[in-house]
């Protein structure tokens, strides 16, 4: 078979086409290396506004629970035996003053008795009257010995048993008196009626309870307070309480209770409440005690964000990119927020945006207001080229 053989000529011009395709090759792979890096370039996320935390002056604040009670409570009884209650002049709820009847015992045998007491009274005087006149009489005739020293001695001792028979029966008769005003029950301070168990036509005993009242209208809120917080408090702090109805009202701490109680080693702050419509006795409240101001780390309340129950603020470093921190909020004052835990003091807090982020997000910083703003507005769309005639 014969051999094919090319001309010199051909050769070159297939070397030629070979080199010219290799360099064709070669310069596209430099333009997509070229373009390579401005395309993998990312943009922006957001646009956001830093800042720094801050040590920021708080108020020191101490927070507890406990209950409204009576200031003091006073027990107002019947202080006559076998006695019918005839009325009852007060309903529970109601504002009495000191020395105001409250109810009233049926009097009839009270005065028959003290009617009774009085007349053994003029009857014990009319007797002394006439021991004493004997007596007089007796110590007359002494000098001339008509009567012996024992008649004389006798005359005496008649007439002071008459006397003794007179203080007693005015003794009955105070009593018995005394009967007679226990037949009015009287409210022992001023105050208000908190229970009443009187009722008309009932017989009471002695000493059985018949009201319950408020004295002063006072109450007072006994916060639990443990054991380590105790020295933080002194008598004269002021208190913020709120009570379950939503009212508030600020009272002034009294005294520190003595002793801790060993089951729970909570003890009792004892705080004086203004008079307030809607906080009764027997309330649940929870209150704030001020205990001066102290310094605190605290951020924007904008640069936090709740997500999940969690508080978190993004912190952005140094190429721009945000990280994600938990952190612990504490007390808030105006627009700021103190932070417990969880954030450095030279770190750069996202501030304006910050809600709209997430972890590893890449940011454009802008803190002045008005760049912030033109940065965040939408670019224009570009018009579309009007069509040739």
């Amino acid at each position: 078979m014969p051999a094919f053989k090319l001309s010199p000529v051909a050769l070159a011009l297939v070397a030629l086409c070979v080199l010219t395709g290799g360099a064709a090759l070669l310069h596209t792979d430099a333009s997509r290396a070229a373009d390579q890096p401005a395309a993998a370039q990312p943009r922006p996320a957001l646009t956001v506004t830093t800042t720094q935390p801050q040590r920021t002056s708080v108020p020191q604040r101490l927070s507890a629970n406990g209950n409204v009670a009576a200031w003091q409570e006073a027990s107002v009884g019947a202080e006559s035996n076998g006695l019918r209650l005839t009325a009852v002049n007060v309903n529970v709820g109601d504002v009495v003053k000191a020395g105001q009847v409250l109810a009233t015992f049926a009097a009839d045998t009270v005065q028959a008795d003290v009617a009774q007491a009085r007349a053994s009274v003029m009857e014990a005087e009319a007797n002394a009257a006439e021991a004493a006149a004997n007596a007089e009489r007796a110590r007359g005739l002494q000098a001339s010995g008509a009567l012996s020293q024992q008649q004389i001695q006798q005359y005496t001792t008649a007439e002071q048993t008459a006397k003794a028979r007179v203080e007693a029966a005015r003794a009955q008769l105070n009593a018995q008196q005394l009967r007679l005003k226990f037949t009015q029950v009287l409210a022992p301070d001023s105050g208000v009626i908190s229970a009443r168990t009187a009722t008309v036509g009932a017989v009471v005993g002695s000493g059985t309870e018949l009201f319950r009242m408020v004295r002063k209208g006072r109450l007072e809120w006994r916060a639990e307070v443990t054991q380590a917080e105790l020295a933080r408090i002194r008598p004269g702090a002021k208190v913020q309480v709120t009570a379950a109805s939503g009212a508030a009202v600020e009272g002034t701490v009294r005294m520190v209770a003595p002793t801790v109680d060993t089951q729970t080693r909570n003890a009792l702050v004892y705080v004086d409440l203004p008079a307030h419509a809607d906080i009764r006795a027997g309330m649940f409240a929870r209150g704030d005690f001020a205990l001066g101001e102290g310094q605190a780390l605290t951020v924007p309340q904008e640069a936090v964000v709740v997500r999940d129950g969690f508080f978190y603020v993004f912190v952005v470093d140094g190429q721009q990119r945000v990280q994600q921190r938990k952190v612990q909020p504490g007390r808030r004052v105006a627009d700021r927020v103190e932070i417990t835990a969880g954030l450095d003091t030279n770190a750069t807090v996202a501030v304006r945006g910050a809600g709209f982020l997430n972890e590893g997000d890449l940011v454009r910083v802008a803190n002045d207001t008005a760049d912030f703003k033109q940065k965040q507005a939408p670019a224009p769309t570009p018009q579309a080229p009007a069509a040739s005639k």
